[in-house]
């Protein structure tokens, strides 16, 4: 919790999501874009975060991934009847989770309905899941930390012993625009939620509060409101 003179400063921060609308979000959050840097073989590498964008202190970001002012939404979901039915599993990670065996000095986990596919977690030569049973080597073991960390949908994170919390990437608390380039310009991606911001569906269900999350901006994930890197097929151009 983050305190100024006394007040709390993340009091009333929040995504609500609209029935067959948009994501509204509350409590003046910083709103930035971001892209991944990738390899001169396209491997993703790390992020590099643009220029902020101006908002006010709640606004509304697209779902359906139809609005002429993107990010932001202008209404295009209901001249489109778009269908943003929720589909995304309400449980609790821990529940999901799974172990990839043979680590050594680091527990690695796998939630695998989160996955997005941004690709962080592998390269031309390896993955993950291959190195951890060679995580003896600290150059080894320091490279899967690397790879999880950069994870945006979280669907992989790790402890250093059985039974500990999981350790996570000191992220800004805020949404992130994210765009992906292609050989065809730059294409819509996921929101990218960062800093444990609540997230609460149309039905008024609340989904399970995390350092990271990747919200559907293309309007065609199975996983809605989840992204399930569907828009990589979708091919949305960004505005």
């Amino acid at each position: 919790m983050t305190k100024t003179n006394g007040r709390d400063t993340n009091s009333g921060k929040k995504i609500l999501v609209r029935k067959n609308g948009p994501y509204v979000v509350h409590g003046d959050m910083p709103l930035a874009r971001k892209a991944p840097v990738v390899s001169e073989h396209g491997e993703p590498l790390t992020w590099k975060t643009g220029e902020a964008i101006e908002t006010s202190e709640t606004y509304a970001l697209c779902r359906c991934g139809r609005s002429s002012k993107k990010p932001f939404c202008d209404g295009a979901h209901a001249r489109v009847d778009f269908d943003g039915t929720e589909s995304a599993d309400i449980g609790v990670t821990v529940e999901r989770q799974v172990v990839h065996a043979g680590g050594t000095k680091i527990v690695v986990k796998r939630d695998y309905p989160l996955c997005m596919n941004a690709g962080f977690c592998a390269n031309r030569i390896t993955d993950v899941e291959k190195m951890v049973p060679d995580t003896a080597d600290t150059q080894v073991r320091a490279q899967v930390i690397a790879m999880i960390e950069r994870c945006p949908s979280g669907s992989y994170t790790y402890a250093i012993e059985a039974g500990e919390a999981d350790i996570e990437p000191d992220l800004p608390r805020q949404v992130a625009v994210t765009t992906e380039l292609t050989s065809d310009g730059p294409i819509v991606g996921p929101l990218w939620v960062t800093g444990n911001i609540p997230i609460e569906r149309a039905d008024g269900q609340p989904f399970e509060t995390r350092n990271r999350v990747t919200l559907c901006r293309c309007g065609s994930s199975e996983a809605k409101p989840l992204c399930d890197g569907t828009h990589r097929a979708m091919g949305i151009a960004e505005d």
